[in-house]
């Protein structure tokens, strides 16, 4: 028994260490990138139900390809996969990282890779029934989950890659918010037409990112998770 113990300990292990090292990169196959992503969102849920148990949190995983490129719905985490992405989506991801094969790169670090946390957080928010008065600061809660918990699982390396792209990025997306309108409050009404253009959305969510990155007195994962996402 302890032997089986020992094994099955050396499995898991083995197995966070693999998806580690092929998470946020493009996937050039479909099924893999389901089976990553579920794989992950498995560990996630395991991580929340050791905190709280009396969440239930749980999660499923599908291939999804659409302008929205990643989103959860009833508890379904909808993932894009590159090869179905749309031209001008892929023209916008070359044009901002400053190339193809950057644009290729920049999607997979962000959306092969850390927004399945991000994505997980709203889910989370959910089930602590958390209200907000603004969009902007749900996309911020989720942002916060998503950076402190791919830093709990040391990936510390793709967080560093992520914030490096989203500042060169940022140096060429332009803050959509008119001058005089209240921030928080402008994207929150406007939202749906934000969303929709990615020269501007990108530039709401990679500022957000920016931000939370730098901001060196965030709480740890285990710490948000047990004050119900609140700093």
């Amino acid at each position: 028994m302890k032997k089986l113990l020992i094994l099955l300990c050396l499995s898991l292990t083995f197995s966070d260490v693999s998806a580690q090292n092929t998470w946020f990169n493009a996937f050039t196959d479909s099924t893999a990138l389901v089976k990553e992503a579920s794989d992950i969102s498995k560990q996630f849920k395991s991580s929340i139900n050791q905190l709280n148990p009396a969440l239930g949190f749980d999660v499923k995983v599908i291939k999804n390809t659409t302008p929205y490129l990643i989103f959860i719905k009833n508890g379904t985490v909808n993932l894009p996969y590159w090869e179905e992405v749309i031209a001008p989506q892929k023209k916008f991801f070359a044009e901002v990282a400053g190339g193809e094969q950057e644009g290729k790169e920049v999607f997979g670090l962000f959306f092969n890779g850390f927004y399945l946390a991000h994505e997980l957080g709203h889910s989370l928010a959910d089930l602590f029934e958390k209200k907000y008065n603004d969009a902007y600061s749900s996309e911020y809660d989720a942002n916060v989950l998503g950076i402190l918990y791919w830093r709990k699982v040391g990936q510390e390396r793709n967080l560093e890659r992520c914030y490096q792209y989203a500042k060169k990025m940022l140096k060429t997306l332009k803050n959509p918010v008119p001058e005089g309108e209240e921030y928080k409050t402008y994207i929150t009404q406007n939202y749906n037409k934000l969303a929709s253009d990615p020269y501007k959305y990108g530039f709401i969510q990679f500022s957000q990112f920016v931000e939370i990155y730098e901001n060196g007195q965030l709480p740890d994962f285990d710490a948000y998770v047990k004050n119900g996402m609140k700093f």
